[in-house]
């Protein structure tokens, strides 16, 4: 798989976006791409360095992979409690990573998706 695929298959999920928002705070992050849904970021690559991909779980999620596989480590940022790296090219093969993917998706999704409709529901009243 390569960044464009990778890239195609993201923005193939419904209603996400992309962003490259670290750059305002270092330059050495202007490389860094993300996804959203919902306004939530669900994913990011490094598309100079596109040998890992780092996303949004669950802690279960996070210890099952951790004990199943070896391409599986803690994000750049020690700080994203709830987010797991994924090394490409390990033991982890495409389509099972892309299956991560959609799983951190859903993760984001389903966690904002009724705050959205009560936001909608608000606007709509005023």
């Amino acid at each position: 798989m390569n960044i464009e695929e990778f890239r195609e298959y993201c923005l193939s999920l419904e209603g996400v976006t992309e962003k490259m928002p670290f750059g305002k705070f270092a330059r050495r992050y202007d490389s860094i791409l993300v996804f959203y849904v919902l306004d939530h970021m669900f994913c990011f690559i490094d598309i100079d360095d596109f040998t890992s991909v780092t996303l949004r779980s669950t802690p279960e999620e996070i210890e099952a992979l951790r004990s199943e596989r070896s391409s599986v480590g803690n994000p750049l940022n020690r700080s994203l409690r709830y987010w797991i790296r994924l090394d490409l090219g390990g033991d982890i093969s495409t389509a099972e990573i892309l299956g991560i993917v959609h799983r951190a998706y859903d993760i984001v999704k389903e966690k904002y998706s009724g705050r959205n409709k009560r936001r909608q529901k608000q606007e709509n009243l005023s």
